[in-house]
């Protein structure tokens, strides 16, 4: 569609266009129809306005017009949900709690024992110091950056990583697969409504991101090594959180040493990877209600260790005593941060676990439950460390009461489970979503939950995951030593988020620079300071989460790499419509009723492996549809705008262009009998809506045309320009029940006696037919494996990571058949090498 003129009426992208999108109309012809607008000035108003009014000009049709879509399903506007209520938020807020929180919640474990065996208790400086520091870092990172603003940053209600990059490449092309469509611009969630202010600039960074590809590449590998961080605190959360809970046994039982807190950890740590193929939702079901008794808890030994101990903690509200702090101990203040950051582990999960709640429940929680209830734990443990100062290395256990002991004990091995469920559930969803991105190895996911689609499992991940963890604790058997590791991989995700909301902040909200400077030099400096404090921990430990980021970046880049070449590959072998003019309508053998899917991955163009089936099968089908699936940058795409059409060849060849679209949060776990059901009446849609066009041109005349544009002239004069331009004249089939009696008596006014209903066209009735009759005989579904090599004049390092690294992971992921509920005798399958 011509939606580029919007560009040339405002002289703004196309960013700034409402999302509204297809006000009810479903069909709309994309390929032979265009508007022709001139550029909007002042001198020649009345000329513009004059090109408005010329309505779907005829283009000449072209040999290969598959550069652009003919046909698309789109859905009704997207209309967001009412805010819910009172009482509704307060309940998503309580659930929060045993989700999002657990890994903070767990923090007060092992924070200060951490922090003081970095540096030695000598006075009240050391404590008030350690506090403030603890009590400032909460409320600048978690409550200051995340709660206030990252959270503000989601994805049409969906956080994380990916979600902030899938967001950017809505705004700017900056993905590298060259499989992006004007028409994927329709999606409702695709576009959002952009500020007018600092306009130029944003475009200046989305051109300036367009032009590089070096930039490209770098923002990739930027979401990448995050998302790879991610994964690795998925390994060090359980160890950390089951270790930190496990080791109060060891005052409390004689002869209980390290040895026996590392044997029952890996016992915990194996039942809690066990139950996880039983799914989220039933494994969780008590989460909530646990970590409220947890925050609970926490809250109510820290007032009784103030009252008791030392109510003069309270001066640690006077941020001078960081300054103390780091005045008395220097180097050592500054190594302590490593443990200092352990208590902000799990801010992250806010913005990743966005789409399971929203941005006002995790809010409230965060600001009247979790924030209030941390604080009064560690000053309660400071207290405590005032009146016994060498208690550091157990301080949580040390300071409850004696009487408490094992209630405690069990609320915290259960609230350090969840804690280590809330990170294994947010790496499976990091995995899914990098492969709808095309970014990680296809494997196999189960689904969990029939009614929350997010509730996965996915069975290789979490072996390894058991694996790794189970390695961890056997190697530094002492949450010391995790600590250390695990600040690197915390540090990490935090700086990734940062600058990516950055980028959010200057193309996509368009802030004053002067406000995302101040962003990135209050948060982006604290994450420097600490990464430069967990950093120097590397020998100690440090180097696991880098080794972990570095193989699971090794592993999205090559799979990225070797894809997007293979893609690039296809482009430049597809068919060439001469080629099939030259074959003519039986493409060169026998046709046999049926339907024929050919899955490739072009979004236009005639695949190159539909030669091979070609030239190696006796007969094809009587219909062929070229079916690719694609996922684009949005985290749901409804059902009613999940397919575009086009029409491949003259009418007589029966060949059609389908293109299934999906979000890197859609379900794909549909029966093949439905999808093909709902393919069929998809295209029987599209060809009753190509007669009904064809018939409408044919039979056009100039009164109908300038009575059709006079009803549009007030909303042209009042600015709807870019609605206008979105909206088709010829309105689509809404199969509704309750739109039809509309539809049709639209239909009548606009369209003259003369012209002829799709009913009535004998060659529409004709082609229905045969797709019935091909429909009943049944469908084969034909798919290519392709192989990919490097060509023989490639740099020794192309060949090395793509006929071996990019090789292997083809070989042992999960094949495409195995994403189809379809017969194997409904299956064939050509081999074929692309050398790129």
């Amino acid at each position: 569609m011509g939606v580029d003129t919007i560009e040339e009426i405002s002289g703004r992208s196309l960013a700034a266009s409402s999302s509204g999108g297809s006000s009810g109309s479903r069909w709309v012809d994309g390929s032979e129809v265009e508007w022709e607008v001139v550029q909007w000035t002042k001198e020649n108003e009345n000329e513009r306005l004059s090109s408005i009014r010329r309505r779907l000009v005829k283009k000449p049709k072209r040999v290969d017009s598959l550069d652009v879509e003919a046909m698309e399903i789109f859905g009704r506007p997207d209309h967001h949900s009412k805010e819910p209520s009172f009482w509704t938020t307060l309940a998503l807020a309580f659930q929060t709690l045993g989700v999002v929180y657990g890994d903070m919640g767990t923090s007060p474990l092992y924070v200060f024992s951490d922090v003081f065996s970095k540096v030695p208790i000598e006075s009240e400086i050391d404590i008030l110091g350690a506090l403030s520091l603890v009590m400032y870092t909460i409320a600048i990172i978690p409550l200051a950056k995340y709660v206030f603003i990252v959270l503000k940053a989601n994805d049409n209600g969906e956080g994380g990583t990916f979600a902030l990059y899938s967001l950017i490449c809505r705004y700017a092309n900056v993905s590298l697969l060259p499989n992006r469509q004007r028409a994927d611009e329709y999606i409702s969630s695709f576009k959002l409504k952009l500020p007018t202010p600092e306009l130029a600039r944003a475009l200046t960074i989305k051109e300036t991101l367009e032009r590089k590809s070096s930039l490209k590449t770098l923002l990739l590998l930027l979401v990448l090594m995050g998302t790879s961080m991610i994964i690795g605190d998925g390994i060090l959360t359980p160890a950390i959180s089951v270790m930190s809970a496990i080791s109060g046994l060891q005052g409390q039982i004689n002869g209980f040493d390290t040895k026996g807190v590392v044997i029952v950890s890996i016992v915990v740590l194996v039942v809690l990877f066990s139950i996880q193929q039983i799914g989220t939702g039933k494994v969780g079901f008590m989460f909530a209600p646990v970590l409220a008794l947890w925050f609970s808890s926490l809250a109510l030994i820290g007032i009784y260790n103030i009252f008791k101990h030392e109510i003069s903690v309270l001066r640690a509200f006077n941020p001078a005593y960081i300054y103390y702090f780091f005045m008395k101990n220097s180097k050592s203040a500054w190594s302590s941060l490593g443990g200092c950051v352990l208590c902000i582990t799990g801010a992250e999960a806010m913005f990743a676990d966005l789409g399971h709640f929203s941005v006002r429940s995790i809010q409230i929680a965060f600001s009247f439950v979790v924030f209030p209830c941390l604080l009064l734990a560690y000053m309660g443990q400071a207290a405590y460390l005032m009146k016994h100062p060498y208690s550091y290395s157990r301080i949580f256990y040390e300071s409850v009461p004696e009487s408490l002991f094992w209630p405690v004990f069990v609320i915290a091995t259960l609230a350090a489970m969840i804690a280590s469920q809330a990170m294994i559930s947010a790496t499976f969803s990091c995995v899914k979503q990098s492969m709808a991105l095309g970014c990680f190895p296809r494997l196999k996911i189960i689904h969990t939950s029939k009614r929350f689609m997010g509730q996965i499992y996915i069975p290789v991940i979490n072996y390894f995951l058991l694996v790794m963890c189970i390695v961890v604790v056997s190697i530094f058997r002492s949450t010391t030593s995790i600590a250390n590791a695990y600040g690197i991989a915390e540090v990490g995700v935090m700086m990734v988020s940062t600058t990516l909301v950055s980028l959010v902040m200057l193309l996509i909200w368009q802030t004053h620079l002067f406000l995302v400077f101040g962003f990135l030099l209050v948060f982006g400096s604290v994450e420097l300071l600490y990464m430069s404090s967990v950093l120097s921990k590397i020998a100690e430990g440090g180097w696991l989460p880098l080794a972990f980021a570095c193989f699971f970046l090794s592993i999205m880049y090559t799979w990225n790499y070797g894809s997007v070449l293979k893609y690039q590959s296809e482009v430049r072998e597809k068919i060439s419509m001469d080629l099939m003019a030259d074959l003519g309508s039986n493409l060169g053998t026998v046709r046999v009723p049926g339907i024929g899917l050919l899955y490739n991955e072009l979004v236009h163009g005639i695949p190159s492996i539909f030669a091979q089936f070609l030239l190696n099968l006796p007969a094809v089908h009587s219909t062929i549809v070229f079916v690719c699936i694609k996922y684009v940058p949005v985290p749901v795409v409804p059902l009613e705008e999940r397919f575009l059409f086009r029409r491949v060849g003259p009418k007589d060849y029966h060949m059609f262009r389908c293109v299934a679209r999906y979000g890197y949060k859609d379900v794909r776990k549909e029966d093949h009998r439905a999808f093909e059901q709902l393919l069929i009446e998809s295209l029987e849609k599209f060809l009753r809506k190509e007669a009904h066009d064809s018939a409408w041109e044919v039979n056009k005349n100039g009164d109908m045309d300038s009575v059709s544009v006079k009803s549009k002239d007030s909303d042209l004069l009042s600015g709807n320009v870019s609605e206008d331009l979105r909206i088709p004249l010829m309105q689509g089939q809404i199969p509704d029940d309750e739109t039809e009696a509309s539809t049709s008596k639209q239909a009548s006014i606009l369209l003259p006696a003369s012209v002829m209903s799709s009913d009535e066209d004998p060659s529409l009735e004709y082609e229905l037919a045969a797709l019935r009759e091909a429909t009943e005989s049944g469908f084969t579904y034909l798919l290519g494996h392709g192989n990919v090599k490097a060509r023989k004049n490639s740099i020794f390092i192309k060949k090395l990571v793509i006929n071996y690294f990019y090789a292997f992971l083809r070989n042992n992921c999960r094949g495409g058949t195995a994403n189809m509920r379809v017969p194997h005798t409904n299956i064939i399958q050509v081999g074929m090498t692309h050398m790129v």
